[in-house]
Formats: structure tokens, sequence, C-alpha cells
């Protein structure tokens, strides 16, 4: 089946959206994206605090801060496996309850320990307990919406989440001038406790009650990893998603330690993160014209592009703060017109199947980015060279995952829906 072909029959597989029980579409969006962003709170508040999280629980080489962001994604990703597949049998806002609270107890762990290894622990468990509200996000807006309209809601949702993150840095750093590393954590359970009435009073079940009986759990994940837009787009994603995780790993020490911006390091990163937001809006105005296929695939090519630019500068010796800026802020642009699409790539085949599926995405694509983000950020060696390398080869190895899915013949390809 060509390109052209699956827009047009992945258009007519969708079924008429469950009633919106009063909440309307914009607050369903805010809703959904506040969901996405946890995860991305719960690692970029903390970024400020890892030197005194560090100091304060007996740590001696710098590097292993990093642990306490990559054993929270780690965690995150081992939960998507369980909450898709609950969620298509007992719907959605049940299962999210659940992973709530197992955040929330998470958050009040790490908040009282004093402990290296019980800190990882508690932020395994925040992790575990923030993938229910990712994956049934997902899912919820899969219910709802399909193909490029899907995408359009992708990226509206990203675009509000996004400044989540690009906010949170400087959060964490006012936190931090109030009183220790430990409020972070008290900010987090406060978060918690917020989504968490916010879903339980205002949001809607979307699982239609004839479908609370979903396929086999093996049909159910066959349907996923069988499917190679879904796999395909989800090991792409993953990788993708993986630049953005080695850099937000190693910001702090980069900003910090290599470009010497003390307190300032929260509002670069933010320069950075918020050309995600960017590139988000503007690709929910674009890909109902112009299609996720050919936005996405235009978007990597440049990201590939300019990550090579980033990698000669850096072994030419002329990598200064203002080159980094101006070189890592398309590449996070680019990254904005990226993920939606292969997001909603990955879900258009899966129809009713689309908790398990998230599931499944989730996993594949968290998991891969926990690997990956990891081993780059822990090379850190006090220059931008492995940052640098590292997206030159993700940007690549997608791609090389793309061309698998679609062919040559696919790349760049329009594929308008009737």
């Amino acid at each position: 089946m060509n390109a052209p072909q699956r827009d047009r029959h992945f258009a007519t597989i969708a079924s008429v959206a469950p009633p919106s029980g009063g909440m309307s579409r914009g607050e369903f969006i805010l809703l959904t994206a506040t969901m996405m962003a946890l995860t991305a709170l719960s690692v970029d508040v903390m970024l400020p605090a890892l030197p005194e999280i560090g100091e304060a629980l007996g740590l001696t080489n710098a590097n292993d801060r990093q642990i306490v962001i990559i054993s929270y994604m780690l965690g995150f990703s081992i939960g998507q496996l369980a909450y898709g597949r609950l969620s298509d049998r007992y719907g959605r806002k049940p299962v999210l309850m659940v992973g709530m609270a197992i955040f929330i107890v998470g958050s009040l762990v790490a908040a009282f320990t004093s402990v290296f290894s019980t800190m990882l622990i508690a932020r395994t468990v925040q992790g575990l307990g923030a993938a229910a509200p990712r994956v049934i996000a997902i899912a919820l807006v899969r219910d709802r919406y399909v193909g490029r309209d899907m995408a359009r809601v992708m990226s509206f949702a990203m675009a509000v989440f996004i400044i989540i993150p690009v906010l949170a840095p400087s959060i964490g750093q006012g936190l931090m001038q109030m009183g220790t590393w430990r409020l972070v954590f008290d900010f987090l359970f406060v978060a918690g406790v917020a989504i968490a009435i916010w879903s339980y009073f205002r949001l809607p079940e979307t699982v239609r009650s004839e479908n609370t009986a979903p396929l086999s759990l093996g049909a159910a994940a066959r349907s996923a990893l069988e499917t190679p837009q879904t796999i395909g787009y989800a090991i792409a994603g993953g990788l993708m998603f993986g630049c953005v995780l080695s850099y937000v790993s190693s910001a702090q020490q980069v900003f910090v330690d290599v470009f010497n911006l003390g307190e300032l390091f929260p509002i670069a990163f933010g320069a950075t993160a918020v050309m995600i937001a960017v590139a988000s809006v503007t690709n929910a105005m674009l890909v109902e014209r112009l299609g996720m296929r050919r936005l996405s695939h235009t978007a990597l090519a440049a990201f590939i592009v300019i990550s090579a630019v980033l990698v000669a500068a850096v072994m030419a010796g002329a990598t200064s703060f203002w080159l980094f800026i101006a070189l890592m802020m398309p590449m996070f642009l680019l990254f904005g017109f990226v993920a939606p699409n292969f997001n909603a790539l990955a879900m258009e085949p899966q129809g009713d199947n689309a908790g398990m599926a998230s599931s499944v995405v989730g996993f594949v694509s968290t998991g891969i980015a926990a690997v990956a983000g990891g081993v780059i950020g822990h090379l850190f060696d006090g220059t931008v060279l492995p940052l640098a390398l590292g997206f030159l080869v993700l940007g690549v190895s997608v791609f090389a995952v793309v061309v698998w899915v679609e062919g040559f013949g696919g790349l760049f390809h329009s594929g308008r829906q009737p």
C-alpha cells in the first residue's frame, strides 16, 4: 500500500468520537498536554538541583548525577507496557488514577530519602507512575481523532506542554533559592495531586462500552509489533527522542561547566526548548496541507545537516556558546516538526487497539531514548563533542529506519487524504 492509499485507508477507519462529557476541545488539549508534560516536568525541574542532590547523597563522579534522570526514564519506559492494555480493558480514567497514585508515592519517597540507592528506586517508581498519563493521553487523542487531524491535535498539545519544560528549570532554580533540593520533589508531589484531581473531575471516559473486551493480549501486541508503520515510527521516534534526552541529561554540565553560564543556565535551556513549541504550532497549521510525511521527513533531513555542521565546528575548535545556541535552536525547531508527526504516524493504523499500541510505542520509543540518551550523556568529557556526534549518529539512524518503513519512494510524500 503506497503513501496516498494509506492516508485514504486510515481516514476511513476512525469511529465517531465518544461524547466529550462537557469538556471542550481546548480543555481536552490542555489536559492531555499537561498529562504528557508531567515527565518533562519531572526531569527538567530538577536540573538546577542535580549538583546539590549529588553532594547531599554522597556522589563523587559528577556524571553519576545523570542516573537520577535515566532511572526515571527507565521506569517510565517499563511502565508504559502495562497501562495501555489495562486502559483498553478497564477504561482510561481508572488506570490513570492508579498511575497518578504511584507517581505521588514515588515523589514522597524521593523527597525524604538521604540514600542514593533509595533515590534511584523512588525515581524509578515516579517513572512507573508517570507512564500512565503519557500512555493514556496518547490513547485519548487516538480515541477521538485520526490521520492529519490527530497530528494537528498532537501538535497543539505539544505546543502547550513544551511551555512546562521551558519554565521548569527556572522553577527548579527558584525552589532551590527558597530551600533545599527536597522542595523540588515536594513540588512534583503537588503537581501530581493537581493533575489527578483535574482528571478525576473533568476527563471523559473515551473507551466505549462495546470495546471493553479488547483483542487478546497476544493479538493486541502483534497488531502493534507486526505493523511496520507502527513499530518503525516508534523506533525512529525513540532514536530522535534520544537526542533530546542526551541534551537534557547533560545540559546542566554543558551550560554551567563548559560555557560558565551559572544561574543563567535556565534561560539558555529554555531558549532551545521553546523552539519545539514554535514548530508544534507551525506544524499544526501546515500538516493538513503538506502531510505528516513530507513535513517530518524534510525536517529530519535538515536536522542531520545541521548536526553535521555542529560536529564539524566542534572538531575544528570553533565552538563558542553563541555558535552552539545558534545551531541547537534550529535543531530543536526541526525536532518539533518530527516528533508529533512520528507519534501520529505510529498510532495511525491502530484504531481500537489504541491503548495497547500506545503502550508498545511508548515502551519502545522511551526505552531506546533512555539508553541512547544515557550513553551519550555519560560520555560527557568537558566538551560538547559527544553530544554533537550523538545527534548526528542518531539522526542518520532515524533516517535509515524511515527508509525501511517507507522505502525511498515514500519519502517526502504528501499523501493527500480525501
